[in-house]
């Protein structure tokens, strides 16, 4: 299942950014997007982290060139560490929030793209990339559930 939502995440990514001109957040994105729509918490918890990096990739240009293949570091390696702490700060015990992010890579992709192509247009393709995945899942696998990937 997660190969074949990868899969068409990486075909529906190209098609997009043919089209459209607009990346869905990274080549991987809209699959690991379409993997998770059954858990809201998680999406809403990746597109927080994913603004935080962007916003701190705003103030580091403000004193270092950040562009390219930099600006990517940085957004993956702020994804990365950004990630991890959405993974231990809403863990409050008895009521468990759940806002963490998709992986380690996704949230810093998704950062990446929205410093390229704004904010507005990375955050609606990423949804819309990852719902026509899931459909496009759903269709292939003949109605088959994703659950705990």
């Amino acid at each position: 299942m997660i190969e074949i939502a990868v899969g068409l995440g990486v075909a529906f990514s190209l098609v997009f950014h043919e089209t459209f001109g607009l990346a869905a957040g990274g080549i991987v994105v809209p699959g690991y997007i379409a993997l998770n729509f059954h858990n809201p918490e998680k999406l809403i918890g990746t597109l927080i982290v994913a603004l935080v990096v962007w916003a701190c990739i705003r103030i580091i240009s403000q004193f270092v060139f950040v562009y390219g293949r930099r600006r990517m570091v940085i957004a993956v390696l702020l994804g990365f560490v950004f990630g991890y702490l959405s993974r231990q700060v809403f863990n409050f015990g008895i009521f468990d929030l759940r806002l963490e992010a998709i992986g380690f890579i996704i949230p810093g992709l998704i950062a990446n793209w929205m410093e390229r192509q704004g904010v507005y247009k990375t955050i609606t393709t990423v949804l819309m990339g990852g719902a026509m995945v899931r459909l496009a899942v759903i269709v292939v696998t003949g109605g088959k559930l994703i659950q705990n990937v």
